[in-house]
């Protein structure tokens, strides 16, 4: 509802009294009247000046704010009309001339006698296919509405229109709509269509009107040479067409909002009365946009965003983000972003952005794909460039330098001096350079000279060497400058299948570039009251390396001597704290397989042998099985030997894997009921377990059983002192003895043996004296086990909570000399001995209530052995024998009780704490 001018109110209250006078009721009042203009306002003042427009311009009439209206309109009339001409094609607004600004595509308009919005639709469904249709709906959108719907009747309106409706567009129900009446005129006459009209609430002139508008259309159409198809189209052309004449009026839905985003940022929503208000769409386009309540969408279609762009191709603003150079493309791609009005048609493409921004273009190919290598071609000059490029990295990464290498802009401006400027992508530089080596074919290949900085040409790879060499074997040595990870420094990798030659040997001293780095650590890491004698640290690490001869010795002990000779102040070893020596000076062991591929990694090589013991045995194996089978020889590997038929054991076997030695030790195993032959990768395993097979063998094939037969022997007062020991049983013990005797015998005609000849020799001795060793073992058994009884009987009987701790103590102590096969692992030799020991423990717990105090403060300077002796053990390699050294003082510390707690009895040989300490110091690895 608008209010009317003056002048109208008049017009239409002078209806009120044609024939006499009459009564005028106006639903205003006065004051509302007296405010209205007194004349209507002239309609070129208030309709769309679009289509006027577009008939001056093409009667060729001028600029239209120039032209001499009477009432010329508001200038923001003629710019709305000018920018709908602009968003159909009608007019070029770059075209300076106003005579020369109407385009093709304008004069075609201008001859169509509907809304140019509507023509603009229909020149659109010629090249689509569809101009039946979209003349029908232009048609209808020219005229109002044909269908009606009484306030009173909405219901029974909505229900008969309902038949015409589609889902997915408002226009399609035009169509429908026109189908059906085209149907009832034919079947009905005039009359009775009239009815049918007006039952069915369908306005009959209307109809008649859009018919008429169809017509003419179809006229001027055949004019103009536009094809009229008889055939129906697709709804997706009709939709096509139609989005032509509304750009301006299509919205993208927002999310979780039943609003949609319009040109200009305006916000609309379907209308009720739509079909698609229900369910809205992504993407719609409206007929029209009204505003009561809101700004309603009106005659509303979905629409797909990909038919935006083609039409409005003079319109959308394109933005682009994120230049990048693709190594699959081989070139430079961006991402581009199209809106139209402001809405977002395509939010991110990605594009060539070579013809966009050239010069941005070729910066990113020159420092992408040229100076960091960023790509996939088959130039020479571009693989020899970065050969030599990653000679001169690799160099960066064993000196833990990152300035050797010039930066990148010296790269980029070697390249930049010599491409030109239209070089963008790959297949520019292929095209360029396919002539340009024909003439010069050296002129991008780089030198070794112009790639080192000034100041970094005293680093030479000779204090990076790309092998390490320990005896016969030689390791790949590889270098990462990567601070934080896991390898950083230097890395030695280490075939499995020799992992059991390596020894920790030498690689304390680090590569020769790395050594005076790592020699000023190890100085600053020593306690504060020695350090600071040795200040600045790097002067005298380079005096240390100038005078010291590396890898005769481990380094900290020529660190500590050197140190003392050049200030005085005594250091030790011990006194550098590995610790605080950064990880990138410590060496990083790798070991990998035959493909050399990782297997593990570890800074502690003793440690990598422990944890992988069990493969490098199984690796070792598989080399020799393998170069058995290629020549026939080496060692065969057999189980459940009950004699002596492997011919001559040697004591080692070589081979060569990989270009590398491959050593193992042969030795029979003790499996128990038989005995095999079996593989080891130290020397001191091989040594133990050829002892126990050796002595498995040989009792095996003894004719009786030596243990029986000293059973026996004894009287049952005497199987009855036996019976109480830590085996569990009589058989078990004399088990045991046998074991030990055989051992004695064994060692006394120098076993074991390695050939046939001298096992039977073995044997045949061993035989010989068995039983009587035996007998003799049990004697002297019997003797300790007595002993130990006693001790136990009077363990039991001494329960003062003052003594707990020489208690505990003695208990650990019994523990350790008695315990199940202690014959065989103490020997035969040491049973006086260890009689000796348990007698003294005996006199201990005599004179322990009596001499509580003196006995705690003993017992302090034996446990502080005894930690000193478990600290040894911790140094020694894991998984290994510990050697007879090591052994000999854990019995130096049974002397030492006994020199304490029972002093009478005497030691073997002289022994104190110092003495343990001296041997301790002298075992240590």
């Amino acid at each position: 509802i608008e209010p009317v001018s003056q002048a109208s109110a008049n017009q239409r209250k002078g209806r009120c009294g044609r024939t006499s006078d009459g009564i005028c009721i106006r639903l205003y009042s006065e004051d509302d009247f007296l405010s209205r203009p007194e004349f209507t306002d002239a309609e070129i003042l208030r309709t769309n000046l679009a289509s006027v427009i577009l008939q001056m311009t093409a009667a060729g009439l001028g600029d239209i704010e120039k032209f001499p209206f009477i009432d010329p309109p508001d200038r923001r009339n003629i710019k709305d009309g000018v920018d709908l001409l602009v968003e159909l094609g009608a007019i070029d607004p770059k075209q300076k001339d106003v005579k020369k600004r109407l385009t093709p595509m304008g004069r075609k308009l201008s001859q169509l006698p509907v809304d140019p919005r509507l023509a603009r639709m229909v020149l659109e469904a010629d090249r689509n296919g569809c101009v039946r249709e979209v003349m029908v709906i232009a048609a209808a959108l020219s005229i109002q509405d044909p269908r009606e719907r009484p306030s009173d009747k909405q219901a029974q309106a909505d229900q008969q229109h309902a038949r015409f409706k589609d889902e997915s567009s408002d226009f399609l129900a035009f169509l429908n709509l026109w189908r059906y009446v085209r149907e009832q005129q034919k079947a009905l006459s005039s009359s009775a269509f009239r009815r049918m009209c007006r039952s069915e609430f369908l306005n009959y002139l209307r109809i008649r009107e859009w018919q008429d508008i169809y017509s003419q259309l179809r006229t001027v159409a055949k004019t103009m040479g536009i094809h009229l198809s008889e055939e129906d189209a697709a709804p997706d052309r009709v939709h096509t067409a139609l989005l032509s004449g509304l750009l301006s009026h299509l919205g993208l839905k927002e999310a979780e909002k039943n609003e949609y985003l319009g040109a200009r940022s305006a916000k609309f929503a379907v209308f009720p009365g739509s079909a698609l208000f229900k369910k809205p769409p992504r993407w719609i386009m409206s007929a029209e946009l009204v505003e009561t309540s809101r700004l309603w969408a009106r005659v509303n279609a979905k629409i797909e965003p990909e038919w935006v762009e083609p039409l409005a191709q003079h319109l959308v603003k394109r933005t682009y983000s994120e230049p990048h150079w693709e190594q699959k493309q081989a070139a430079v791609m961006a991402y581009e972003r199209v809106t139209l009005y402001g809405v977002p048609i395509v939010a991110q493409r990605k594009v060539n952005y070579g013809r966009i921004d050239p010069e941005t273009s070729r910066d990113l190919f020159i420092r992408n794909a040229l100076v960091e290598g960023d790509w996939r071609t088959h130039h020479q000059f571009f693989h020899d460039n970065r050969k030599l490029l990653g000679e001169v990295e690799e160099l960066e990464h064993r000196a833990r330098r990152r300035d050797i290498l010039v930066d990148d802009e010296t790269l980029f401006d070697f390249y930049d001096e010599r491409l030109p400027d239209d070089v963008v992508s790959g297949a520019h530089f292929d095209s360029w350079w396919k002539r340009k080596r024909r003439e010069e074919p050296e002129l991008l290949n780089f030198e070794h000279s112009m790639l080192i900085n000034e100041n970094a040409e005293q680093v030479t790879k000779d204090d990076y060497p790309d092998t390490w060499r320990q005896g016969g074997l030689k390791f790949k040595v590889t270098y990462q400058f990567e601070p934080g990870a896991d390898a950083d420094g230097v890395t030695v990798h280490i075939p499995l299948q020799v992992l059991n030659q390596v020894s920790a040997e030498g690689f304390d001293w680090q590569i020769p570039g790395l050594r005076e780095d790592l020699v000023t650590e190890l100085i600053r890491s020593l306690p504060k009251p020695i350090r600071r004698n040795y200040v600045p640290a790097p002067n005298f690490a380079k005096a240390f390396l100038e005078r010291a001869v590396p890898l005769q010795e481990p380094l900290t002990a020529t660190l500590a001597r050197e140190l003392q000779r050049m200030v005085g102040v005594r250091v030790e070893p011990d006194d550098f704290d590995l610790g605080r020596v950064p990880d990138h000076l410590k060496i990083t062991f790798r070991v990998v397989d035959e493909r050399r591929r990782k297997i593990a990694e570890e800074k502690d090589i003793e440690a990598l042998r422990l944890a992988l013991k069990p493969k490098t045995r199984a690796a070792i194996t598989r080399a020799f099985e393998q170069a058995a089978e290629g020549s026939g020889g080496g060692p065969e590997q057999r189980s459940g030997l009950t004699s002596w038929t492997v011919g001559t054991l040697p004591r080692t076997f070589e081979t060569r894997r990989a270009g590398q030695p491959v050593k193992a030790y042969p030795a029979l195993v003790d499996e128990g009921a038989s005995v095999a032959v079996k593989l080891f990768d130290t020397e001191a395993e091989q040594r133990q377990a050829m002892w126990r097979g050796t002595r498995r063998l040989i009792l095996l094939n003894l004719p009786s059983n030596p243990a029986k037969f000293a059973q026996d022997k004894l009287d049952n007062q005497q199987k009855l002192a036996l019976s109480r020991n830590p085996h569990g049983s009589i058989g078990a013990l004399f088990e045991d003895c046998v074991s030990a005797a055989a051992d004695r015998l064994i060692a006394a005609r120098g076993g074991p043996a390695w050939d046939e000849e001298s096992f039977r020799k073995l044997f045949d001795a061993v035989r010989a004296d068995i039983v009587d060793a035996t007998l003799d073992a049990i004697r002297k058994v019997q003797e300790v086990l007595a002993a130990w009884q006693a001790c136990e009987r009077r363990l039991k009987a001494t329960t003062s909570p003052v003594l707990l701790p020489s208690l505990t103590d003695i208990k650990e102590q019994l523990a350790q000399l008695i315990k199940p096969g202690f014959v065989t692992a103490h020997g035969v030799r040491r049973l006086p001995d260890l009689m000796r020991y348990l007698v003294a423990v005996d006199r201990r717990l005599q004179q322990l209530p009596t001499n509580a105090q003196r006995d705690r403060a003993r017992l302090e300077k034996v446990k502080e052995m005894q930690d000193e002796y478990a600290w040894l053990l911790e140094q020694l390699p894991k998984g290994r024998p510990v050697p007879q050294q090591v052994l000999d003082i854990r019995w130096m510390i049974e002397e030492l009780r006994v020199s304490y707690f029972a002093h009478a009895l005497g030691t073997a040989y002289p022994v104190s704490d110092k003495r343990i300490v001296k041997a301790i110091d002298e075992a240590a690895p």
